[in-house]
């Protein structure tokens, strides 16, 4: 039987316009809810997460390495989030920069040269190793050409709570790839969603998105009893779903722990020095 605050979110939630999805799991409970979490839903930036899990993967294999160098053409960047775009010139850095500016500021340029440096192919094996099914990346941003055509990327709420529960448990990949992974995550520098009604700099590894009509945000929320929760829209009142996304976080947060204590290790011993933010 779900608690009050549950059922009330599940109601609110099915009450919104749009396509709308909420996936939940207590890691230490194993308590779920959630409702649409198996559909496909136009992605926007979280699809960068899976992306970056796949560079990971890749690591170990030991067909990518983080100080490969991607030269970024001027006239491949794009606008959107992101630093790459404001720097002069072509522009050549290492893998391991560019996945940190595609999680921690979300930069669609640097995402778009990780994207064509694998493509979309060797993408979509990694995706398929990992155990996404309905999570596809096949086309970079401001791509209109193949948008045109029907090409689109997708991803799937209850996946992507899924690589986060396997990274929580340090069982995605490899645990140190789960801990740099984490690490990434916690540096995220969007918080307006998941964190906006926590206290200050509560721990959250978490990635968002955000586009048009479109507005989501996955991640675990470090109470004393971690949970996983994504949030996903497509076509509903983008203000209205930002604040329900604040409000139920802070409500399901609350309901764990009255007090808000941060609980868990956010890192551990096996984060690389490089991964970890010093400021």
């Amino acid at each position: 039987m779900l608690s009050r605050v549950k059922q009330d979110i599940l109601k609110q939630i099915k009450s919104m316009d749009g396509q709308t999805a909420i996936c939940y799991k207590n890691l230490i409970t194993g308590e779920t809810f959630g409702y649409r979490e198996e559909e496909s839903f136009l992605p926007a930036s979280i699809v960068k997460l899976p992306l970056m899990a796949a560079i990971l993967l890749m690591e170990q294999d030991g067909s990518t390495a983080p100080d490969d160098l991607i030269t970024v053409y001027d006239r491949e960047k794009v606008p959107g989030c992101g630093a790459v775009q404001h720097m002069t010139g072509d522009v050549t850095l290492d893998i391991r920069t560019l996945s940190k500016l595609m999680i921690t500021i979300s930069d669609t340029t640097a995402t778009n040269a990780l994207f064509r440096h694998y493509g979309s192919e060797q993408i979509g094996q990694a995706f398929n190793r990992l155990g996404l099914s309905g999570t596809v990346f096949r086309r970079a941003y401001w791509d209109e050409a193949a948008e045109k055509k029907g090409i689109q990327n997708y991803f799937v709420p209850k996946e992507m709570c899924m690589l986060l529960e396997q990274m929580f448990f340090r069982k995605l990949i490899s645990p140190k790839a789960s801990a740099q992974l984490e690490a990434l995550l916690l540096q995220q520098q969007i918080n307006h969603k998941l964190g906006g009604f926590l206290p200050a700099d509560f721990p959250i590894a978490h990635k968002t998105g955000e586009e048009e009509d479109k507005t989501h945000d996955v991640g675990i929320v470090y109470t004393k009893e971690p949970f996983v929760i994504c949030f996903a829209s497509c076509g509903a009142d983008i203000p209205a779903f930002e604040n329900f996304i604040r409000q139920s976080t802070l409500n399901l947060a609350l309901e764990i722990d009255p007090d808000l204590q941060p609980g868990h290790r956010f890192t551990d011993e096996v984060v690389s020095a490089s991964f970890v933010c010093s400021g």
